[in-house]
Parts: C-alpha cells; sequence; structure tokens
C-alpha cells in the first residue's frame, strides 16, 4: 500500500507530501492532516482545457445562431412576397433580437459560485469543480503556494465560466426547438406556405440536429479526464475531509437532497425494508385473482422488451442523447467535426509485374484523404516506385520512377466501396529529380473498382482496405501497363 502511494505521488509530483504522511518508521499519520503539494502544470492544464472547450462552444453557438437567424429572415421575405405581410409580421417579429440577445448572452456569461448545474449528470465534471472549490478553502492543507493561488482561482473561475455557457448551449437548443415548433404550426394552418417555407424549415430541423450533437460533443469532451487529473482525484479521495466536502457539496448529492446522516444507521429509520415491499406486491398479486402473477410477468417481460427497444434507439444516437431530437434525415457523421478531425492519413502498398514470375517494382504511397460524411472520402496520394530487380537471384534496388494521385471512395454498402482515380506516373528510372521535369516520361492511369475495409485492432492502425481496381487507360499506353491492380492501403486514424 506503501509503495502504491509512492508511486502515485511521484506520478503527480506530489512527493514532499510523503515526508508530511508518513513517519520515520512508515507508519501512516492521519490522512486528515496531509499537505498535498499540487503541481502547477495540472492547474494549467485544467485551465487550458476548459477555455479551448469555452472557445470552440461560443464559436460554433454564435454560427448556428446567425445561420438559424438567416433562415428566419429568407422566410420573412418569402411570406412577405407571397402576400402573408401580416403573418410574416406576427411569426417573425422579434426573432433577431431574439437570437443576438442569446449570442451576446454566450459572450458575457461568466456564472457564478452558486450556480446550479443542470443537465445531463457527469461525474467527472462534478469532481473536478468539487476538487477546485475544495482546494480554495483549504489551501495551507493542499501546499499551494501563494503564487499558484491566482492560476487556481483562474481555474475555478474558466470551469465555472465553461458550465455556464453550457447551459446557455440548453436555452439556445430550447429556443430554437420552440421557434422551429411555432413555424411548423403556422405551416400547417396555412397548406399554401408549405412549399414556400417547407426547405428552410426542413433546414432549421437539421441545425438543430447538428448543433445538438456539438453541443454533446463538448460535454463528452470535458468528461474526459486526463491521467493526470485522474491521480489528483484518487489522492484527494483518500481524505475524509475531501469525502465529506464532495457528500455534502457535489452536484450529485445537490439532485438526491442527500441529509446530513446520509449512510449512518440513523439515516435509514422509517425506510421501508425490502421484505415489506416485497410482501406489499404479493398482496396486490394475490388481489388479482389466480391470474395475477401470470399477468405481472407478461406485463413486466413485456415492458422489458420495450424498454430495450428504446434503448437501442438511444444507443444509436451515442451517450447523452436524451435531449436530442430524432432527425428526420439522414446524419453527416462528419457535419460537426472540425477540418483536422476529417482529415484521414494512410499509407499503401502494389506491386507491378513485368513478367509472370516476379514483382520487379514495389509501389510505396502515402496518402492524404478527406471524409466527406457518410464513409464517403477524397483525397491525394505519392508514391516512390521501388525497383527490385529482375528475380529471385538477380535482386537490385533502384529508382524505378514516382507517381500522383487522386482518389475517392463512396460507400457501396457496409465495409464495401465504389473506388476510382487518376494518376500520373513516371515510369522510368531516374537519378536526379531533375530528370522528373520532362513531362514526356509521365504516363496517366484512369482507375475505377471495388474496395473493402477490415478492421484491425492495432495502436497505429485503424483499418485495412483491400482495393481492385481496373485501370481503363493502360491499353492506351506503349508499351502496355498493367491493366489489373491490386493495392492494399492502412489508415491511421
Amino acid at each position: 500500500m506503501l509503495m502504491h502511494k509512492i508511486t502515485i505521488c511521484l506520478l503527480l509530483g506530489l512527493l514532499p507530501a510523503l515526508t508530511r504522511s508518513y513517519g520515520q518508521d512508515g507508519m501512516n499519520v492521519s490522512t486528515s492532516d496531509k499537505v498535498l503539494n499540487f503541481p502547477s502544470r495540472l492547474l494549467t492544464r485544467i485551465q487550458h482545457k476548459t477555455a479551448d472547450l469555452d472557445q470552440q462552444l461560443s464559436k460554433q453557438t454564435e454560427k448556428y445562431l446567425q445561420r438559424i437567424a438567416r433562415r428566419e429572415e429568407r422566410m420573412r421575405k418569402a411570406m412577405i412576397q407571397a402576400g402573408d405581410s401580416i403573418g410574416a409580421k406576427n411569426l417573425f417579429a422579434n426573432s433577431a433580437r431574439q437570437y443576438a440577445a442569446l449570442a451576446q448572452k454566450l459572450r458575457t456569461d461568466t456564472g457564478d459560485k452558486k450556480m446550479s448545474v443542470a443537465g445531463e449528470y457527469q461525474p467527472y465534471t462534478d469532481s473536478l469543480r468539487g476538487m477546485l472549490t475544495y482546494l480554495q478553502g483549504h489551501t495551507q492543507m493542499s501546499g499551494l503556494s501563494p503564487s499558484m493561488l491566482p492560476q487556481l482561482q483562474a481555474s475555478v473561475s474558466q470551469l465555472q465560466t465553461l458550465q455556464a455557457k453550457l447551459q446557455d448551449a440548453d436555452l439556445v437548443k430550447q429556443y430554437i426547438r420552440d421557434r422551429k415548433a411555432q413555424i411548423q404550426q403556422y405551416i400547417s394552418q396555412h397548406a399554401n406556405l408549405s412549399g414556400l417555407l417547407g426547405k428552410s424549415c426542413q433546414g432549421m430541423n437539421q441545425d438543430l440536429f447538428y448543433y445538438s450533437q456539438q453541443v454533446r460533443s463538448y460535454r463528452e469532451m470535458l468528461n474526459d479526464p486526463d491521467a493526470l487529473t485522474k491521480k489528483a482525484l484518487a489522492v484527494l479521495n483518500q481524505l475524509t475531509a475531501f469525502q465529506v466536502f464532495m457528500k455534502n457539496n457535489s452536484q450529485l448529492a445537490g439532485l438526491f437532497n442527500l441529509p446530513g446522516n446520509y449512510g449512518s444507521p440513523q439515516g435509514l429509520a422509517g425506510l421501508q425494508t425490502r421484505d415489506q415491499i416485497g410482501q406489499l406486491i404479493q398482496n396486490q398479486v394475490a388481489a388479482g385473482g389466480t391470474g395475477g402473477a401470470a399477468a405481472l410477468q407478461s406485463n413486466l417481460q413485456s415492458a422489458e422488451s420495450q424498454l430495450d427497444t428504446y434503448k437501442n434507439k438511444l444507443s444509436q444516437l451515442g451517450p447523452g442523447s436524451g435531449d436530442i431530437d430524432m432527425p428526420d434525415f439522414k446524419p453527416n457523421d462528419q457535419k460537426t467535426k472540425t477540418f483536422l478531425k476529417r482529415l484521414v492519413y494512410g499509407v499503401n502498398f502494389q506491386t507491378t509485374r513485368t513478367n509472370s514470375n516476379y514483382p520487379t517494382v514495389a509501389d510505396l504511397g502515402l496518402s492524404l484523404g478527406y471524409q466527406l460524411g457518410h464513409g464517403n472520402i477524397i483525397g491525394v496520394s505519392t508514391s516512390y516506385k521501388l525497383g527490385l530487380g529482375n528475380g529471385w537471384n538477380n535482386i537490385s534496388f533502384s529508382s524505378q520512377g514516382v507517381g500522383l494521385r487522386s482518389f475517392v471512395d463512396i460507400k457501396l454498402k457496409r465495409t464495401f466501396f465504389i473506388s476510382g482515380g487518376f494518376e500520373y506516373n513516371s515510369t522510368t528510372p531516374f537519378t536526379s529529380m531533375q530528370q522528373l521535369r520532362l513531362s514526356s516520361l509521365w504516363t496517366r492511369s484512369g482507375l475505377i473498382g471495388i474496395s473493402k475495409t477490415v478492421s484491425v485492432k492495432s495502436r497505429v492502425f485503424k483499418q485495412t482496405r483491400l482495393s481492385l481496381l481496373w485501370d481503363f487507360l493502360s491499353y492506351q499506353q506503349v508499351p502496355k501497363t498493367q491493366p489489373v491492380i491490386f493495392r492494399i492501403s492502412y489508415d491511421f486514424n
């Protein structure tokens, strides 16, 4: 046990805590008196993470608010042109100001210490907030130097601001839901406006869906601790004082309104026992006659089956999807990702034969793809042609050329894709880069075929792609190039 705590303290930079927690003989001193010298890098990491999420959330929310405000403005103008100026005035009179007010609130909201955190319960965020608040009130015990106090206060303020803005984001989502419902109700009452406003209203529904996914992804990132923070919480959780503090001040305690004597025999006084509840159920079943037990069992099985159905539907939308609208369109799984997150890096390999027995050239390539969504990818690639010689008895390595490629993969079904691309290949041996500038050395290839992805369990590669391609331009080349190509690709992410 002692060695385990020494390891934790070394990883956290808390070694000085051991000299105060254990005497010369290694005996454990009271944990309530333990001094925890939390490193500055822990607070820096927390502050940077919350500040980055704050910036991303604010930027994305303003973008979606502006987009939906423009949609409503187009609908207002369309209604005026259709001769319904009174309806346009009643329906869109204050919408622009409301969207601007929501954006302003998000930019300036910093929350407060007594703010009650609403929404889905996030255990790590609750513990992180409790840890920082606890350290604020126990600076001497935590071993924080005076120079670190402003940094601690900044970390607390930044987390508080981010939680306030996440709640503001929930208000934004609710307001957009209400606006969508009002517009849809008006359209249902005026059938002539369905074709005029239906497309914009559908776009509004898509914006709401993608924004909800974006906010949920930020919540998940906030609720994902790194190794350093996990170890800090592990050390704090050994303190009785911190355990009592979390029991009385955590978000979970506020949700359930736990009494002060929670967990003690006195806190259980007056509660029904399991035997008493079982007796009540038996009395109710007996009142239903001889078929009461069978009816109860049948209803329980039916309810369990229906609950499993709902759980499966929710699981398809990902964790924390209880507040999201069911989409009436096929969502793009890449829509809410940043540009860099949509990039796919890979390597590929193929061989080219000059006779029926031995490959003479190994084509080694690097690729960079961009995920369009629904499994579709476009990208570019470059390759180097390594000469291998003329047989197993005459192996020699040489530079046989290079290639420039473009490619597209369109998802066909499950793990199968339609693949295509256009390539320029220099298949002439070269000794200097100057030789590659001659356009006469380059030949063209037009490829089309089918690919299949195979998932692999590897820390480096995410999946393997096997491609069988036909070069329909090979018949125009002199000498004729290989018409059928088998290519193996490995993707990093």
